[in-house]
């Protein structure tokens, strides 16, 4: 369980001591990446499917090194190579995985929704790895932890969040983490890219990049989404390049020294982010890979009911 939950959803759901307790945790998690022998047994004999729906490196990758560094044995399972392809619903496929005796289910699926509702015919905790436009839990705790990492904490610290905020899951998880943290959240991007209403989850709205970011203590730059995007929301990449992309220059001018980038990737280049900015001395994108694996260990052992890693333990 975290907190009240026996799954990882949505972290509109959560509040600010369940993240928190998820965030403390992934402090530890990350100390036992850090061993000359990444393992421990806290998951030994527990198991962990990997159900994706949607391509993944970064968060499928780092879901199965957290369950093996845990000692839990970790399943991979994509659609293309599954009887989905013959016409299988998504919920015949839980209840036969299920029927493995799995201790957590981590899904990632197009249709915002899909976790929920394999959560609701399955006995074992669910996590959800990003849902249709909805939401990507474990990667805002692991854009807040990261925050945490560098700023020191949240609280009073400003976030712009910059892109395609209408399509981005990313995006409606870092706000409601993020400000539940007490952060005030900015959002930016071209008005056809910002949800109506969106002002109601706590974060004030800005069309100009200048304004968004000048003064902020950390950028989050997202990707467009155009898998999800039906017609064009934009002119073109070249315009919002130009508009609201990030690069050098920019950055010198309108960034605070200190001010750190995100990005939850895939990121293309030239577009969102220069080469120069995401490879960048104030880049905290690769921290941010490795902080995903420490914690989506935070989730996975306090969903399955693992054992604590004992002090300098690193054996299996």
């Amino acid at each position: 369980m975290i907190g009240r939950h026996k799954h990882c959803i949505a972290l509109a759901d959560y509040s600010r001591a369940e993240i928190l307790e998820v965030l403390d945790l992934a402090v530890s998690m990350k100390e036992v990446l850090q061993r000359p022998i990444k393992k421990v047994p806290s998951l030994r004999g527990k198991s962990v499917v990997n159900l994706f729906f949607e391509a993944s490196t970064r968060t499928r990758s780092s879901f199965e090194i957290a369950a093996k560094v845990l000692s839990a044995d970790a399943l991979n399972w994509t659609s293309s190579s599954s009887s989905v392809t013959k016409g299988e619903t998504l919920i015949d496929t839980a209840r036969n995985l299920e029927a493995m005796r799995p201790d957590v289910l981590v899904i990632r699926h197009s249709a915002g929704g899909a976790p929920q509702l394999v959560a609701e015919h399955v006995g074992c905790a669910v996590v959800s790895a990003g849902d249709g436009a909805h939401e990507h839990p474990s990667q805002g705790l692991l854009d807040c932890f990261t925050l945490r990492e560098k700023l020191g904490t949240l609280e009073g610290k400003t976030v712009a969040i910059v892109g395609d905020i209408s399509h981005s899951r990313v995006a409606r998880s870092d706000i409601h983490a993020m400000t539940k943290l007490g952060a005030r959240v900015r959002l930016c991007g071209p008005p056809t890219m910002i949800p109506a209403g969106v002002e109601a989850l706590g974060a004030t709205v800005h069309y100009g990049l200048r304004e968004a970011i000048e003064g902020a203590d950390a950028v989050v730059m997202l990707r467009i989404q155009h898998e999800r995007i039906g017609d064009p929301l934009i002119p073109g990449t070249r315009e919002y390049s130009k508009l609201w992309g990030l690069n050098a220059k920019k950055a010198a001018e309108w960034l605070r020294p200190e001010c750190v980038i995100l990005h939850p990737g895939p990121i293309n280049r030239g577009v969102e982010l220069s080469p120069e900015v995401a490879d960048g001395p104030q880049s905290v994108i690769l921290d941010q890979v490795q902080n995903g694996v420490a914690v989506r260990m935070a989730i996975l052992y306090l969903l399955a009911g693992g054992n604590p890693p004992e002090s300098g333990e690193a054996k299996a």
